[in-house]
């Protein structure tokens, strides 16, 4: 096959790829599914898009957090934490994460909490919503994958 055929399919390929992505993210919300489900791979492929696009500049492109989290800056407001297996997201059932993203934990915690975490809601379509927690699930170790699937079930 010559060259030129070879790089033209590629890029037809490669465009058609992002084309479906792009459709995908932005296709009509049919609301919540109640959990992220990382055996859904189309899901955990666009919560990666997602997460890179919105969440990585302040939880880290490797989930890993801002430097010492835990510790507050001189205004109160805590670091974002880390979403990989050393922090604490999967400590707390799918919908309680869905709706710290979708509403912003300032809206759940109330009592005048400041937080730099925005609420995605306005953004994000809760569908993109649910793929970035299958994302991050799916970044997880299985022991704790298992765990908070157990937490899960035990709130439905």
């Amino acid at each position: 096959m010559p060259r030129q055929m070879v790089v033209i399919i590629s890029i037809v390929v490669g465009l058609s790829g992002s084309a479906l992505l792009w459709l995908f993210a932005t296709a009509s919300d049919d609301g919540p599914t109640g959990h992220a489900d990382i055996s859904d791979r189309s899901a955990v492929t666009l919560g990666a898009a997602v997460y890179r696009e919105h969440c990585a500049a302040c939880h880290g492109q490797r989930l890993e957090g801002q430097p010492n989290w835990r510790t507050r800056f001189p205004d109160g407001r805590l670091p974002a934490p880390p979403h990989d297996a050393t922090g604490h997201t999967w400590h707390h059932p799918d919908q309680h994460l869905f709706d710290i993203t979708k509403y912003g934990t300032a809206a759940l915690v109330g009592g005048g909490y400041k937080t730099d975490m925005a609420a995605f809601g306005d953004r994000l379509s809760d569908r993109q919503i649910w793929a970035v927690l299958a994302y991050i699930k799916s970044q997880w170790p299985e022991e704790i994958q298992q765990r908070q699937a157990r937490m899960n079930e035990r709130r439905r």
